[in-house]
C-alpha cells in the first residue's frame, strides 16, 4: 500500500498546480494550463465546481461520472439535493475502492470539489486525495506540482474578504513561484480560471473568466482596486455545458455537457510514463 501510494503522489506532483480560493461573492479556480481544449476547472451542477490535477483521462472519467451523478439525483428528487459533500462521498467511494484494489493501479489523480453557498460561510470546498479521503478545507487550497509550497504561502497571505481582483492576483502570485523561491511570469494564455459567483442572478453560478477581462485582471498594478463586474464568459459557450443527459425536467438544465476529447497527443505539457498527458 505504501508503494502504491508513493506511485500516485509522483504521479500527481507531475502535473501542473489548481488553486482554490474563497473571495467575497464566491469561490475562484485558478489553474496553470496553456491547453485551451483539455480543461482542469469544470461545472458540475448549479452551484458545484470540479478541479483536478494528474492523469486527465483518469479525472476526466470521474468529472462524466459527477455529471452523470447530479443530472440524475437532482431529476430524480431535487435540485436543492445535489450538493458538494454528496458529490465527495461518491468521489471518495470511487477513489478508495481503486485505491485499495489489487487488481489496478492507483488513480493518479486529486480532486477539488466546491459548492457556492448564499452567503461566504455556506461555501464548502472539499479535496480528495488519490487515496479517497475526504479533507474539508476553508479559505484557500492548492493541489498538485509544489502544493505543499504553494498552500503555505497562500495561509500566510489569504484573508476572508477579498475580491476577486485579489484572490486572482494571490492565486497568480502563489503558482508563479518555483521550488527554488524564484518567481516567474504567468500570462493569461497560460492560467485556466473560473469562478462560482454567488451574486449572478442566473441558476448556475459557474462562469470562466477569459480574455480581455482576465487581462484585465492581471494587468492591474499596485493595490488590487475595486472589482470589475466579470462579463458571463461561458454564456452559450459548450466548454462546461448546460444540457442534462437524457429528458428535461427539473435536472436537465443544470448538467454540463459531456463532449469527447480529441487531438489529445498534441497537448504540450508534461507526460507520464506511458505516454498520457499529465494535467
Amino acid at each position: 500500500m505504501a508503494d502504491r501510494a508513493e506511485y500516485a503522489r509522483k504521479g500527481i506532483a507531475r502535473g501542473r498546480s489548481v488553486v482554490v480560493l474563497q473571495y467575497t461573492d464566491g469561490v475562484v479556480f485558478v489553474a496553470e494550463n496553456p491547453s485551451r481544449a483539455l480543461h482542469k476547472v469544470s461545472e458540475i451542477y448549479d452551484r458545484i465546481a470540479f478541479a483536478a490535477v494528474g492523469k486527465y483521462n483518469e479525472f476526466e472519467n470521474l468529472r462524466i461520472g459527477g455529471v452523470r451523478y447530479a443530472d440524475l439525483r437532482g431529476y430524480t428528487y431535487d435540485r436543492e439535493d445535489v450538493t458538494a459533500r454528496g458529490l465527495a462521498n461518491v468521489y471518495a467511494q470511487t477513489l478508495g475502492t481503486i485505491f485499495s484494489s489489487a487488481a489496478e493501479k492507483p488513480y493518479e489523480v486529486e480532486l477539488i470539489v466546491a459548492e457556492v453557498g448564499s452567503a461566504p460561510e455556506e461555501d464548502q470546498i472539499y479535496r480528495l486525495p488519490h487515496d479517497g479521503s475526504i479533507v474539508d478545507e476553508h479559505g484557500s487550497v492548492a493541489v498538485g506540482g509544489n502544493a505543499d509550497q504553494i498552500s503555505s504561502y497562500l495561509d500566510q497571505r489569504h484573508r476572508d474578504g477579498m475580491t476577486l481582483s485579489e484572490a486572482l492576483k494571490l492565486a497568480v502570485e502563489s503558482l508563479s513561484r518555483d521550488n527554488n523561491g524564484g518567481e516567474r511570469r504567468l500570462t493569461a494564455e497560460q492560467l485556466e480560471v473560473a469562478t462560482l459567483d454567488r451574486t449572478r442572478p442566473q441558476q448556475r453560478k459557474f462562469k470562466r473568466i477569459l480574455g480581455r477581462q482576465l487581462s484585465r485582471l492581471l494587468e492591474e498594478s499596485g493595490p488590487a482596486g475595486a472589482e470589475e463586474p466579470a462579463a458571463d464568459a461561458d454564456a452559450g459557450a459548450g466548454e462546461s455545458g448546460a444540457t442534462a443527459e437524457g429528458a428535461g425536467g427539473k435536472g436537465a438544465k443544470g448538467g454540463a455537457t459531456d463532449k469527447d476529447v480529441k487531438n489529445v497527443k498534441n497537448v504540450k505539457g508534461k507526460d507520464g510514463p506511458d505516454g498520457e498527458p499529465l494535467l
